[in-house]
């Protein structure tokens, strides 16, 4: 799947507001669907783009022989999603931001959809 497909698959997940996909070497957003007055997906690209920044430094730090595949946060009403996407070689450097109305969204099933995401897209 592409990149185009890839955003419309996620917008289709209940309860999503705004989606990007984000280059986290450059913060740059590779495209982008939904999101609106109140939220800047750009703006949340390059954002996001410093918490996994500062996740891998302290995974890192830790000697954490483990790799990050999500990272969630909660806010009053809503739930912002990166999930880190391994391309061919199995290093990290896209992610998926996902915003979901936490009235509207499972996020069990948010999280199963964007793994399957992962895995169809290629860029």
């Amino acid at each position: 799947m592409n990149i185009e497909t890839a955003l419309k698959e996620a917008m289709s997940i209940e309860g999503a507001t705004g989606t990007a996909l984000v280059d986290w070497d450059s913060g740059m957003a590779l495209g982008t669907l939904g999101g609106g007055k109140y939220l800047d997906l750009d703006l949340a690209a390059a954002g996001n783009t410093e918490v996994i920044r500062a996740k891998m430094r302290t995974v890192e730090s830790l000697r954490l022989n483990e790799q990050v595949e999500d990272i969630l946060i909660t806010l009053n009403t809503q739930y912002h999603l990166i999930r880190l996407l391994k391309n061919a070689d199995g290093a990290h450097n896209l992610f998926l931001y996902l915003v979901l109305d936490r009235q509207k969204a499972n996020l069990a099933l948010a999280r199963h959809h964007l793994k399957r995401i992962e895995a169809e897209l290629t860029v």
